[in-house]
């Protein structure tokens, strides 16, 4: 794709997160599936219902644009993706796999939020308010999501771990 403005970039950018979000909804049942915390399993379960419409979001935001979703590879995720599979992969006690899990998760919505943040500034730019609107919603469900996680991981899942 040749990148000549902002809405390009814009366009690529949610490709982007349309790629990234994808790879999560991969990678999420497996991740409630690892966690033995039942608040942690509980966490990811429903995160991946809303991941799904956060897809929904980004398919509606293409289809207003007329652009395709198709096009785009999200590397970065698929590395924060590979990082967490190999602690999955590893033997770890329960409840420090629980933490590892947090962790991970958190790096990955670190990254979605930034991306976000990114394409909402981009579509005020354009003058999308609606869109701009839209991707803000997501913007602040992801980042729920990362305080959800902490306050988890501060109360029961990193003491549980220190023992």
């Amino acid at each position: 794709m040749k990148m000549e403005n902002l809405k390009d970039l814009y366009v690529d950018q949610l490709r982007d997160l349309y790629s990234a979000e994808n790879q999560i909804l991969k990678v999420l049942p497996m991740m409630a599936d690892k966690a033995t915390h039942p608040e942690l399993k509980t966490a990811f379960t429903e995160h991946e219902m809303q991941t799904r419409e956060h897809v929904r979001r980004l398919e509606q935001v293409f289809e207003e644009l007329g652009e395709k979703t198709s096009g785009h590879h999200c590397k970065g995720m698929e590395g924060l993706l590979k990082e967490g599979d190999e602690l999955m992969k590893m033997k770890v006690e329960a409840d420090v796999l629980d933490a590892g899990l947090i962790t991970s998760a958190q790096r990955v919505e670190h990254y979605e939020m930034a991306g976000y943040g990114t394409v909402r500034t981009f579509a005020r730019q354009l003058g999308l308010d609606g869109q701009a609107d839209i991707l803000q919603r997501t913007l602040d469900e992801e980042g729920t999501t990362d305080h959800r996680l902490s306050a988890l991981a501060e109360r029961v899942v990193n003491p549980d771990a220190m023992r």
